[in-house]
């Protein structure tokens, strides 16, 4: 089982409070996770502010975008990868995404994870591209999934689609890894398909260990329909994690937190499918039963916790939990 923690990046407003961290933060909040022995930081991805956050806070939410965090921070680490979770894919360039990803991927010394999905939000979306309202946003995430693939890997790159669409581009260098491994994010049955289809991973959001089953399920048909071999594909869920040192402090400390009011905004969009409550689909308790939790998704399928998010209100209180889950949760599966 490998772990990961969401680093700040675009995460205040929905995640966390307004304000939340600064740049100052971010780098030791990295080296903190890659001293505790976590396998890989975060990091999502947001161009503007959403209209509930915009209601519920004055001033607007700092967002650090990915990449450039994950190059800040890869030239100072030596073990952690660096995974998005996730870039819009709507909101890119394909052949300026692989650039840069091919990039880090170089620079780092291949430690990136690519996690890309549609987007929770669609008003984000049409706030960049106006023109484009009646555009199907999946469309673009499944010609850009495959159009990277060949971004990353043919001499000179094609793609003449319906939403994407580029010509003889030569795109070096190459990412160092090979395959580059490309995660599809989300919980919708479209997801579990590209994961299936194209994918080394996918990353859906806050599901019970029953939900994960039927999603691997489905991901395994899709693999086999590929001709690709489902068991080798990554079940990187992402979870919320309240971690207390008494099963209350746990639930209260999640219960009060921008995180749930940020999930609870998520229902009728990346959530909508999801019935019953997210204390059964989250990390939450001591750290005993935290990692009882986590052996239940395990025995399920899962082979990464990606993402984690801690529930916290400063960054210092998010470094203390990240801190105890490492100390105390981390050992048990190493």
């Amino acid at each position: 089982m490998r772990f990961g923690v969401h680093i700040p990046t675009c995460i205040e407003g929905m995640m966390y409070p307004v304000p939340f961290a600064k740049p100052s933060d971010i780098l030791p909040t990295a080296l903190l996770c890659e001293r505790l022995g976590f396998d890989s930081v975060w990091g999502n991805d947001h161009m503007t502010t959403q209209r509930y956050v915009q209601k519920e806070f004055p001033d607007p939410p700092n967002f650090f975008e990915p990449l450039m965090t994950f190059a800040y921070c890869a030239s100072r680490t030596t073990r952690l990868r660096f995974a998005t979770g996730i870039i819009v894919l709507p909101m890119r360039n394909m052949p300026v995404l692989a650039k840069q990803v091919a990039t880090l991927d170089q620079l780092s010394g291949g430690r990136v994870t690519l996690g890309v999905g549609t987007g929770a939000y669609r008003e984000e979306y049409e706030a960049l591209f106006p023109d484009a309202r009646g555009a199907r946003r999946g469309t673009i995430v499944d010609e850009g999934m495959q159009a990277l693939r060949l971004l990353f890997t043919e001499r000179k790159a094609t793609f003449r689609g319906q939403a994407v669409h580029f010509e003889e581009v030569e795109c070096f260098p190459k990412p160092l890894q090979s395959p580059m491994p490309i995660y599809a994010g989300g919980n919708h049955p479209e997801v579990r398909r590209r994961a299936g289809q194209w994918a080394q991973g996918w990353m859906p959001a806050v599901l019970s260990p029953e939900e994960i089953t039927r999603g691997i399920d489905d991901i395994h048909r899709a693999a086999a329909a590929a001709g690709r071999d489902g068991a080798a594909i990554d079940i990187a869920p992402q979870f919320a994690v309240s971690i207390g040192r008494t099963h209350d402090e746990a639930v209260a400390r999640f219960r009060s937190s921008q995180l749930f009011q940020h999930l609870e905004s998520l229902k009728k969009s990346t959530l909508r499918e999801q019935t019953g409550g997210f204390d059964q689909r989250n990390l939450i308790g001591s750290p005993a039963e935290i990692s009882e939790r986590v052996r239940t998704y395990q025995r399920a399928g899962v082979t990464t916790c990606s993402g984690m998010l801690f529930v916290a209100n400063t960054v210092t209180e998010m470094r203390e939990a990240i801190e105890l889950f490492g100390q105390e949760v981390l050992p048990n599966f190493r």
